[in-house]
């Protein structure tokens, strides 16, 4: 398994806020793959990273054949018109090739999928002809080479049919499949430890006192980890201790390939994250020009990258999906995936300080996308509510209902819609 250079995180000197295009570009630029590669059949691949490119052993389709039902010919037999052609005795079904040579000016019987005979080279849809009396009369207009699926039309032997860096898809599996493949390279699947910090955190379904609360971060990050195709590795709670966190560190780089933490990666007395990091491992604390986020610690433990993200579960959210995905499926072996957006008109009003990215929680409403109605980043509800971000520029922005913004749904962060 390969392991990220030490300075794979690291800034240019003299940086201080990064937008996040640049912070997205770095990450783009500096990060490989992390995960050994196998084999694996066909029916096991989908979810799976491909490895290598795959080609073509096979031509698909292998011969010429019906699209449809009707009759096989040869185009250069028709004269006249309305063109007859004597009809011959059998049939052409897949599977079952027409048996013998066609007699010269003649048509055949055919249907979808059967072998186009030799000598033929168009089909009539049986619906387009007249049959009467052993013959069939094709009516205008007539085109040569009509309704022929052509040999090799989809692939050639030796044509890339899946590339590496490919999350496969089970649309894949039916052209790999066809185009002669049985097995696959693919990436080990990513694993991903997930840990939570704080002495205030307390799981789900336990007794909570007023300085606690309970743990949304985890099950979240869990989550989402295990919807984008990794193994996630529940690392649990750590207390504001510098021994119990690096005791979970430990316990993670000696099992997974990468780590999600959440809390305790600012410079406060109890970030023992980043002060870890800081004197043990390596980190690069990136300040990102982004709302709601910000901080974002990146670092090595033990050769095994470290994702600092945001206590607060709204920050923990977006910074995961905008920053965490993209950089996971990098070093899963995947292509760097570029979230698709969509210009739809504002249902809302917002005013915009320029300096920071900001994501706002959205839905699609019939006049256009609506906000949630508050920005506050406590509000977990609002990732609920929502169906998807706007995403607003760097600059400073007048928004009115109706102007242009850009919506990118869930979907388009690899969640399900």
């Amino acid at each position: 398994m390969s392991r990220l250079r030490d300075d794979c995180f690291a800034l240019p000197p003299g940086v201080d806020w990064t937008p996040v295009d640049d912070a997205l570009a770095r990450l783009r630029d500096n990060l490989s793959p992390v995960t050994g590669t196998r084999e694996v059949a066909l029916e096991e691949a989908a979810g799976r990273v491909s490895a290598t490119g795959h080609a073509a052993t096979r031509a698909n389709p292998p011969a010429a054949n019906a699209a449809v039902d009707g009759y096989a010919f040869a185009f250069a037999d028709l004269s006249g018109d309305p063109a007859t052609l004597p009809l011959a005795e059998g049939r052409a079904a897949a599977g079952a090739p027409f048996a013998g040579p066609l007699p010269p000016g003649h048509a055949v019987r055919i249907l979808t999928g059967a072998l186009v005979p030799e000598g033929t080279d168009t089909v009539v849809l049986q619906e387009d002809c007249e049959l009467a009396s052993g013959t069939i009369t094709l009516r205008p207009p007539r085109n040569a080479g009509a309704n022929v699926r052509r040999a090799g039309e989809d692939c050639r032997p030796g044509d890339t049919v899946l590339p590496a860096g490919r999350l496969i898809q089970p649309q894949d599996l039916a052209r790999c499949a066809a185009a002669g493949l049985s097995r696959l390279n693919v990436h080990e699947t990513l694993r991903v430890a997930v840990l939570s910090t704080g002495d205030e955190i307390v799981p789900p379904g336990m007794a909570v006192a007023p300085n606690q609360i309970n743990d949304a971060n985890r099950p979240m990050l869990l989550a989402l980890a295990r919807q984008w195709g990794f193994r996630g590795v529940d690392l649990g709670i750590s207390a504001d201790s510098a021994a119990d966190v690096r005791a979970a560190l430990d316990r993670g780089a000696a099992e997974v390939d990468a780590i999600l933490t959440s809390g305790g990666a600012s410079a406060g007395d109890e970030d023992h994250v980043s002060r870890l990091l800081r004197e043990e491992g390596r980190i690069e604390a990136w300040r990102i020009a982004v709302k709601p986020g910000r901080p974002l610690a990146l670092g090595l433990w033990k050769g095994v990258p470290v994702f600092g993200l945001p206590g607060n579960p709204v920050a923990a959210f977006v910074m995961a999906l905008v920053f965490a995905r993209p950089a996971l499926m990098r070093l899963a072996g995947a292509d760097w995936p570029e979230p698709q957006g969509f210009t739809v008109p504002a249902a809302f009003a917002k005013s915009k300080k320029p300096g920071r990215r900001e994501y706002l929680r959205a839905r699609l409403g019939p006049e256009g996308v609506e906000t949630f109605r508050s920005e506050g980043s406590g509000l977990i509800g609002g990732l609920t509510w929502a169906d998807g971000l706007v995403e607003l520029p760097d600059g400073a922005a007048e928004i009115g209902p109706g102007d242009p913004v850009r919506f990118i749904p869930y979907a388009s962060f690899g969640l399900a819609s």
